[in-house]
């Protein structure tokens, strides 16, 4: 029978492995030592930056080791957050083409012309992609709703990072090390000429007027821009509108010529006439032809001067901005003029004979602060050379009340006189309204327009059948007697006003 067996004892350690570790822990325990008796005379920032920069430098060497994947953080906003990411919208736009499908939260948004949504992913929503053969991962991080200070490890970097008020949203691009060649070169190019077909196919005109908010969100909302108006459907001389066309035409096509003539590729149109003349119309007419969106500003809404000039960066190319009413908006108009030496203001006059008079309020804290130097400057300073292919309008009833420095040559290029209504364009609104291009009443309609002042909003609004049983001869029999009273009024009033003047030279006389 086998004998039993013996327990097999592990050798002991050797005496010099043992003298090792208790030489290493000694050794901690002096540098411990030292460290606590120098540690009360170190400031404390010192040792913070000494120490912080020898941890994130080793510490990043370590996490490479640990984590291979590489990320790409794509923003909303550019520049400090003063315009929005042209490469975020491309990627956003690729993102519904390609991915949104496989995501579970989406958002969703109407296509051009049609009942088609296009889809986006919601925030904290991930999604792969290929390409070439290497898979990457796209994550959409929300918009950051607090302001301050990310207190991350200062080891790896994030220590006192600020994170603005509402930073936007963004999308964050994560790949394996190896292929880091392949996603700068191929992938990212690949994903913005794509995003850029895509927004171009998906693209619905919008209407954006300012919202008054100045801090973290856009200053800029919008509506979807359907306005029917086309230079087909306005009522204008047709020499005049298609100078206008030929005009556009130019401008849209004239990226070369303006960069080599060195100026920034915009223009400027000034619309002026009386009210109801079309001058609105004429800015939807244009938007449609040229496939532009539309900001419309409110003056009043802007407080300062910066605002001004972040609103203009925040628009974007192949858009109109439009001033309404410019002669009314805050007091920008009008001469610029200085009291002589010596004069004195006929209210300070009254103020000194009525020292008992009410204190007018002060002013209104909150009120406009835009100054004509800087709208002159949001035409045609240095900042609107940021970005390109925009269309600047200003419209006013009164020309004469507009400081010749607003509407000079180069900043406001094309000046167009929106007139009363001539026989041709009333021959064009007899055309589009009652589908007649001639009638017994058309002499008498002509003799009427050359010796009054109409405006085609009226025209239109007589033309208009408003019954059942109105046809053509109704309507322009309405038309002929609306200017016959018109035509009495206006003789009666020349004839009122030559009167007082042959009064007023009896008197000097």
């Amino acid at each position: 029978m086998p004998g039993p067996r013996t327990m097999k004892h592990p050798a002991p350690a050797s005496p010099g492995m043992v003298e090792r570790f208790a030489g290493l822990w000694s050794a901690l325990a002096g540098v411990m030592l030292v460290w606590s008796m120098l540690r009360p005379y170190i400031p404390h920032q010192l040792f913070d930056h000494f120490a912080g920069r020898f941890l994130r430098r080793h510490a990043r060497r370590l996490v490479g080791l640990m984590d291979p994947y590489l990320t790409v953080t794509v923003s909303e906003y550019d520049g400090e957050r003063m315009k929005r990411g042209d490469v975020y919208e491309q990627a956003k736009a690729y993102l519904s083409h390609r991915c949104a499908r496989r995501a579970r939260a989406l958002r969703a948004e109407r296509a051009r012309d049609s009942d088609r949504f296009v889809l986006s992913m919601a925030d904290n929503e991930e999604v792969a992609d290929e390409f070439c053969g290497a898979t990457v991962w796209w994550y959409s991080v929300p918009a950051s709703r607090r302001g301050g200070y990310y207190h991350g490890p200062p080891w790896y970097g994030g220590g006192g990072e600020v994170v603005p008020e509402d930073a936007g949203r963004t999308y964050r691009l994560i790949f394996h090390e190896r292929h880091r060649e392949l996603v700068v070169d191929s992938y990212l190019p690949h994903v913005c000429r794509e995003g850029r077909a895509i927004m171009v196919a998906n693209r619905r005109r919008k209407l954006f007027t300012n919202g008054g908010e100045r801090y973290g969100k856009s200053m800029w909302k919008h509506v979807v821009f359907e306005h029917p108006s086309t230079f087909e459907t306005l009522a204008m001389d047709p020499v005049k509108k298609l100078e206008i066309m030929d005009d556009l035409d130019s401008f849209r096509k004239g990226k070369e010529y303006y960069a080599r003539i060195g100026k920034a590729w915009k223009r400027g149109y000034l619309l002026y006439g009386p009210p109801g003349t079309g001058k609105s119309t004429m800015i939807a007419a244009m938007a449609n032809y040229l496939d532009y969106d539309i900001y419309d500003v409110e003056l009043t809404s802007v407080v300062t001067n910066t605002d001004l000039r972040r609103m203009f960066i925040e628009t974007r190319g192949k858009s109109i901005i439009v001033i309404e009413d410019i002669d009314c908006s805050l007091d920008l108009t009008g001469k610029r003029s200085k009291k002589p030496p010596g004069t004195t203001d006929p209210a300070d006059i009254i103020e000194t004979k009525a020292p008992n008079k009410i204190k007018e309020q002060p002013a209104d804290p909150n009120a406009s602060k835009v100054t004509l130097s800087g709208l002159l400057n949001f035409i045609d300073g240095l900042w609107s050379a940021c970005g390109g292919e925009r269309i600047i309008v200003f419209t006013t009833n009164h020309i004469e009340r507009l400081d010749p420095a607003l509407i000079r040559r180069g900043r406001m290029d094309k000046h167009i006189e929106m007139s009363y209504c001539c026989f041709e364009a009333f021959k064009f609104l007899a055309k589009n309204y009652l589908a007649i291009d001639s009638h017994p009443l058309f002499d008498d309609i002509k003799a009427l327009l050359q010796a009054t002042n109409i405006t085609p909003a009226d025209v239109a609004e007589l033309l208009m059948p408003k019954r059942a049983a109105d046809d053509a001869d109704s309507c322009l029999a309405g038309l002929v007697k609306a200017l016959e009273k018109a035509k009495e009024k206006t003789t009666a009033k020349n004839a009122s006003h030559n009167i007082k003047e042959d009064d007023e030279i009896v008197e000097d006389e």
